[in-house]
């Protein structure tokens, strides 16, 4: 399926050199850090990132399109402990890949790709194929191979099908990696309700337990997994949803062999100054052999406020709460924009450990430090 993907981008590519009805556009994110952190072994960091992107539109008659994606993430960066030590790490890979065809209710997109969906914010029970970090101020993920159809009706309800091949790697709260064998499947409803809507996801893989070998013992390299998730989002005087997950294996792996996620949350937007907005989650996550006993559990708070300092500059803050581990997550940001180049100051305290799920060995953004970043988008 990549390789199809590829193809196609790479003929788009070729055609448009001469083409002049239909010009390519090229765009780019630029990004570089400096970051502080005296509790790491390397106090030290500096980085940079840049996205290139090429996009092509081809418009047909009756809202019809053709369009194209190619982009590449280009990263690196070196720690550093003055006079002692350093260390450097880089890479060039694909980003995004896709060629879509879409009308005024349906679309089709093939190739390396984003698929995300759901209410949550902080603590996301259907991240299923992204890992975005809700501090991150770009929002980057990596995507997944796949094909997506997505249909729209007048009522607003509309439909996914996806299938996916070639994502060997763990994605969203995957805790073993995707038999590189099978295809993997899915699907998603979403309907509306009074003052909201509703949706229901469903997702099929075969999932690679060799790694669990270390912990337990394992007969199979190969097992089936169902993956079952509900959402729903309300807009009344208060935003309120619920977000729900839950990961079935086909074989008996101990704790490994279901996985439930339950968020609820809350947003509302205060008249004070140029208003001040807050948003709460809670999230109860646990592993269980027997579904549903939640006998291994993690509990999170996550509060989010966010202010907006005149039309350039926004304050924010997110501080989450490890009610088992009894951790304090605290991140705070000052974003400045001046026309396509921001500025972000960032401080943060958080624990030695980290326990947030999907986030767990995670060691650059330990203890206590400072990051200043610097993007210019063109």
């Amino acid at each position: 399926m990549r390789y199809c993907s590829i193809l196609l981008l790479l003929c788009l590519l070729n055609f448009s050199i001469s083409a002049q009805d239909h010009p390519l556009k090229y765009s780019g994110q630029l990004s570089g850090w400096a970051q502080f952190s005296p509790d790491l072994s390397l106090e030290g960091w500096v980085g940079g990132r840049y996205i290139p992107q090429l996009d092509y539109k081809i418009p047909f008659h009756q809202e019809r399109l053709l369009d194209f994606e190619a982009s590449a993430n280009i990263f690196g960066d070196m720690g550093f402990s003055p006079f002692d030590s350093i260390t450097t790490d880089g890479k060039i890979k694909p980003y995004r890949a896709w060629a879509r065809y879409s009308t005024k209710r349906m679309e089709l997109r093939l190739g390396l790709q984003k698929i995300n969906f759901g209410s949550a914010q902080m603590f996301r029970p259907l991240m299923w194929f992204d890992r975005m970090d809700p501090r991150d101020p770009l929002q980057l993920t990596d995507g997944v191979w796949g094909l997506l159809y997505r249909y729209y009706f007048q009522n607003n309800a509309n439909v996914w099908i996806w299938g996916l091949y070639g994502n060997k790697d763990p994605k969203g709260w995957e805790v073993v990696p995707t038999s590189k064998s099978y295809p993997e499947g899915g699907g998603r409803v979403q309907l509306p309700i009074p003052h909201g809507e509703a949706a229901i996801s469903y997702h099929f893989r075969m999932a690679d337990v060799q790694e669990l070998s270390a912990y337990i013992p394992v007969d199979h390299d190969d097992i089936r997994e169902n993956r079952l998730g509900f959402d729903m989002k309300l807009d009344m005087v208060v935003g309120l949803w619920v977000e729900a997950s839950w990961t079935h294996l086909g074989e008996n792996l101990g704790m490994f062999t279901n996985q439930e996620m339950i968020t609820l949350g809350t947003d509302y937007t205060f008249g004070i100054g140029n208003g001040l907005v807050l948003t709460f989650e809670q999230l109860i996550y646990a592993n269980d052999q027997t579904a549903f006993a939640f006998d291994q559990n993690t509990n999170f708070s996550g509060l989010s406020l966010s202010y907006p300092i005149g039309v350039f500059d926004n304050l924010s803050a997110m501080i989450y709460y490890d009610w088992t581990n009894a951790d304090v997550y605290t991140f705070l940001n000052w974003q400045k924009q001046f026309n396509n180049i921001t500025f972000y100051l960032m401080g943060y305290w958080n624990p030695k450990t980290y326990y947030i799920p999907t986030q767990a060995g995670s060691d650059r953004f330990t203890g206590k430090g400072l990051q200043l970043m610097v993007v210019w988008n063109h």
